[in-house]
């Protein structure tokens, strides 16, 4: 049976309750470049993706993600996204389409195998950031998702000190890794999902729509988190800034 690619949600939804450590964690302080929240410039891509709830426009990060991009954007011109479903949604967490099965365990990328994660420490699971879904290390295929968390409030010093505990104590890919203070500080303004850095691959981030995000992430949901009315992808064009 095929692995169904997955987001890490774990003992980290209520990190609270969860047992410090001690972390062998690298140590930076150095601000990033939270290139996010930058306006699209000439020669950036921009994916304009039309859904039956109505249309996200992301703007994509080829420099720092590749391959990802490569994937998103040749599946996208060649129609393979194309009356896809959203088929896993959770509130206040993100939304996940891209499989062509619809149950989370198919899609493949462009070469036909996994492609290797891309982290860049300019790139962020914010509120509205776009990221490549998978079932482990260098797993990644045609399936994605797109935060929805505006809610940063919780993000104090303890909370990323238990992130860093429970990715050292679990292996996790992100061990060892620590954020930013400005990094830590937008993600208490903006919301969004810190424990995923570096676990899966930032490769976009929406510039328009965020309110149909929203509204996706709040349809009624069934079994495994699939929406009980699907939510199709009807479209996703790409275009590059002039």
């Amino acid at each position: 049976m095929k692995k169904r690619l997955f987001l890490v949600i774990a003992c980290l939804l209520m990190l609270g309750g969860c047992n410090q450590g001690d972390a062998s964690k690298e140590t930076t302080n150095n601000d990033a470049q939270l290139i996010q929240f930058e306006d699209a410039q000439s020669g950036d891509v921009i994916a304009t993706m039309t859904t039956s709830m109505g249309v996200i426009k992301l703007h994509l990060f080829p420099k720092e993600a590749p391959k990802a991009v490569e994937n998103f954007v040749t599946h996208a011109k060649e129609g393979y996204y194309n009356h896809l479903t959203f088929h896993r949604v959770i509130s206040d967490f993100m939304i996940q389409g891209g499989d062509p099965k619809g149950n989370g365990t198919g899609g493949e990328s462009i070469w036909h195998e996994p492609f290797e994660d891309e982290f860049s420490d300019r790139l962020y699971h914010f509120n509205g950031a776009l990221s490549m879904a998978n079932s482990g290390k260098d797993t990644n295929g045609s399936q994605f998702f797109i935060i929805q968390n505006s809610d940063g409030s919780a993000y104090n010093e303890d909370y990323f000190e238990n992130v860093y505990a429970q990715a050292q104590k679990r292996g996790w890919a992100n061990a060892g890794y620590v954020h930013p203070d400005n990094v830590k500080e937008k993600y208490r303004e903006v919301g969004g999902i810190p424990y995923l850095d570096h676990q899966h691959t930032v490769f976009g981030y929406v510039i328009e729509g965020m309110d149909v995000v929203e509204q996706i992430a709040s349809v009624q949901t069934g079994v495994e988190d699939r929406p009980v009315v699907d939510i199709l992808i009807e479209n996703i064009t790409i275009e590059v800034v002039k």
